[in-house]
């Protein structure tokens, strides 16, 4: 007689008594009613799904609940299960955004010989579409939404890479590439280590001395200014001799990254040097808005752009908040001298900015333009930073509200300045991290009402355009809640500092409905 193999049965103990369970032998009864009963249109929905516990406690809190009908069930399976989207559905914005980290995450990096790529130590995000490194002030950004994720592994990481950049280059390039040496862009790194949960003393004091190497950076230009009384790198002084800072770039030559681009614009500048040109193109790219009615004289003209002349208050106010930042961190590691020392730099920058940079009468902060020896008239959501790091009074801050309610609100969230120039940091464009430092910033001074409806007015863009899309995208247009554009660069989708904000903004508001 042939054997069972022989016959096509399987033979006993052929198959290995440590084989994963199927899911139909997993979960049973619960996995017959689920299928049985239709509850996805595509029957393999279900068995790809992923169980949130261990099969036992699924079961017993089926047998528990015994929920009833197809709707029932429907949802007790995707309170224990991620399930995958089938053919016509998609994942709300928060499975979507955590489903995106994985595909954001990159692990450490060893550039191999001739990359522009610098190394990095640890895993981090990038922001997605062309931008392949971690960017700086992104960064912050995605953190927020790496937090409200429970993704607290990569807050961590990408720190130690921001303090391996400064330990080795002084300061955080604009992006972790050789091309990007030159200039940093917004200084987020103090308010990233508010982010962290780190408690090691060695690992915070390491952090600290970046944190002061990064300010020193910032402030390379301090003896120069005093001594010439007039700009010096990234230090601007006043005409009372206080100092405050402005973008710049160490090279003046057109970006390599948009070298063609930036030897069209100074082609047109033909009445001032090339360098010139170049170094404010730079300068605009530090300042991460590159490009925006905030640093032409002219709003339509991009070859008009002054980005060194202007002293711009999102600048300062971040800047403060390092002071302020670094003056803790001494007080906690016992320094006095230093925590005099800079608690005294962060008064006199506050003074300053109130001097130069608040308009009582406009209930707003502004930019200054060195070359008018004034405010410039750009109304900005950059007005927002000192609610944001906290150091508005409560009367600015109630006055800037006002504003802000006034002439910044617009139907899918909050503008970036009220000028249409077809740059893509101008109106109708709204971006993600200016929503989070106007929602954060308000709520900061108990301007509850205002923040949550910008917060909701961004999250029905942001949804819309994901229903219709599938995707986040870097910028949108809040006038008619859709796809933004403008800028240099095609739109791009990801999107790390849009999954972010929405991830913090519907964790701090879990009743907005997207």
């Amino acid at each position: 007689m042939p054997g069972a193999a022989a016959q096509g049965q399987t033979p006993p103990n052929a198959q290995s008594q440590h084989a994963p369970q199927s899911p139909q032998v997993l979960f049973g009864p619960l996995f017959e009613a689920v299928q049985s009963m239709r509850i996805f249109p595509d029957g393999k929905t279900f068995v790809d799904a992923v169980p949130r516990e261990d099969a036992d406690a699924i079961l017993a809190a089926w047998r528990s609940e015994r929920p009833q009908g197809a709707e029932a069930l429907r949802a007790f399976v995707r309170r224990h299960f991620d399930v995958p989207p089938g053919p016509d559905e998609r994942l709300g914005l928060r499975a979507h955004i955590a489903a995106l980290w994985p595909q954001l995450t990159r692990p450490p990096l060893t550039p191999p010989p001739g990359s522009s790529a610098l190394p990095l130590p640890a895993a981090y995000v990038v922001p997605g579409g062309r931008f392949r490194e971690p960017y700086y002030w992104d960064s912050y950004f995605t953190m927020l939404g790496l937090k409200a994720d429970g993704r607290r592994d990569l807050v961590e990481s990408m720190i130690d890479d921001f303090v391996s950049l400064i330990e080795r280059y002084g300061h955080i390039p604009n992006g972790a590439r050789t091309y990007y040496l030159s200039r940093s862009q917004p200084p987020f790194f103090a308010l990233m280590l508010d982010l962290s949960e780190q408690a090691d003393p060695a690992v915070r004091a390491r952090r600290l001395a970046a944190l002061r190497k990064e300010y020193a950076y910032w402030m390379a230009g301090e003896a120069c200014a005093k001594t010439g009384k007039k700009p010096c790198a990234r230090v601007v002084p006043m005409p009372d001799g206080s100092l405050l800072n402005r973008y710049w770039d160490d090279r003046d030559t057109p970006r390599d990254e948009s070298f063609a681009e930036d030897r069209a614009t100074a082609a047109k500048a033909s009445s001032r040097p090339a360098a010139d040109t170049y170094r404010d193109l730079r300068a605009g790219a530090e300042s991460g808005w590159d490009f925006s009615s905030r640093w032409l004289t002219d709003p339509q003209d991009l070859a008009t752009i002054r980005t060194a002349a202007i002293v711009p208050i999102d600048l300062n106010a971040l800047i403060w908040a390092m002071e302020t930042r670094i003056a803790k961190g001494c007080a906690e590691a016992a320094d006095q001298s230093c925590q005099r020392e800079f608690t005294r730099r962060a008064d006199a920058r506050k003074a300053a900015v109130d001097r130069y940079l608040w308009l009582a009468k406009e209930s707003r902060y502004a930019d200054w333009s060195r070359d008018d020896g004034k405010p410039t008239a750009v109304l900005s959501s950059a007005a927002l930073y000192p609610l944001f790091v906290g150091m508005a009074s409560p009367a600015q801050a109630k006055a800037v509200a006002a504003t802000t309610r006034g002439k910044l609100v617009a139907p899918g969230g909050l503008r970036t300045t009220g000028t249409h120039t077809g740059q893509q940091w101008d109106a109708p464009n709204g971006w993600a991290p200016l929503q989070w430092v106007a929602v954060d910033g308000l709520g900061r001074y108990d301007e509850q009402d205002l923040a949550r409806d910008i917060a909701g007015r961004w999250i029905k863009t942001v949804s819309v355009t994901y229903n219709e899309t599938g995707k986040m995208l870097e910028k949108y247009d809040v006038e008619e809640q859709r796809p933004g554009g403008g800028g240099e660069y095609p739109l791009q989708d990801g999107f790390g500092w849009t999954n972010g904000v929405t991830s913090a903004i519907l964790e701090r508001y879990p009743t907005i409905a997207p």
